[in-house]
């Protein structure tokens, strides 16, 4: 990424930036980086200047210990101000709590978009499930057992054993390892896996909870959650999407509500 800016704790931020507009910034989750948003960015480029950047930890940027949700949500403010001082905010799945902490901390963000926010309750085990897998993940990093932690991972996200053990031979599975130690961030930004209805309530800006037709009913049902818990929240369902949202598709509806 050609662009860099420095957060309030010292650490160094890659960033690209795309189009021309009001200012957007894409925040990716779990296991990814500013590129992989980098399609969603072309598909909004038109209308916005969209910013995707690398989470601190991954890509081009830095990292500074110890990490706190805090430090990530600077990291957000440094973005906005380093494109103009105000921005509209994009974060799918643990990306979408993070850019929800962060207009609850009041970063200046006119209005928030999430797609599948994938909190638990609504999902079988809900915060037991969370809390086993944030005891697991946590000894996995500790022992240095980054493959483990990947596996965790994609387990608690419903992949089949076997596809496990398919990807662990793939090729991108280094690269999956050196990103493992950024799960214990995402973890964090998820707290207990609940949706934090407390903290929701003093978002002041406009949100648009987005979810996939296609997608297991308590992603959909957590995603409507969210939308409830804003003062001022919306709830949308793309029709055939899942998780894997098609970026052709999620567009559009942020074009409509971006342009509100």
């Amino acid at each position: 990424m050609d662009n860099k800016t420095i957060s309030r704790d010292g650490t160094s931020l890659a960033y690209e930036r795309t189009g021309q507009g009001p200012a957007v910034v894409l925040v990716s989750g779990a296991m990814s980086t500013g590129g992989t948003m980098a399609p969603l960015a072309a598909a909004l480029s038109d209308r916005f200047d969209v910013v995707v950047y690398d989470r601190r930890g991954r890509g081009g940027s830095g990292d500074t210990a110890p990490y706190a949700v805090d430090r990530e949500v600077e990291d957000i403010a440094a973005l906005i101000e380093a494109v103009g001082g105000q921005a509209q905010l994009c974060g799918v799945s643990s990306g979408g709590a993070l850019v929800l902490a962060a207009a609850a901390a009041g970063v200046p963000a006119r209005q928030v978009a999430v797609y599948e926010t994938p909190f638990a309750d609504f999902g079988g085990g809900g915060a037991k499930e969370r809390a086993e897998y944030t005891e697991n993940l946590e000894r996995a990093l500790a022992e240095g057992r980054r493959g483990d932690a990947v596996a965790l991972f994609l387990r608690l996200t419903g992949l089949a054993e076997g596809m496990i053990e398919s990807a662990r031979q793939s090729p991108m599975w280094p690269a999956m390892e050196a990103a493992a130690p950024t799960l214990a961030y995402d973890n964090t930004v998820m707290g207990d896996g609940l949706v934090p209805r407390e903290r929701l309530a003093s978002v002041d800006v406009p949100v648009l909870a987005v979810a996939g037709g296609a997608s297991p009913t308590w992603l959909r049902e957590a995603t409507k959650a969210v939308a409830e818990s804003v003062p001022r929240g919306t709830y949308r369902v793309l029709e055939g999407q899942t998780h894997m949202v098609d970026p052709t598709a999620l567009a559009p509806v942020l074009t409509e509500f971006f342009g509100d």
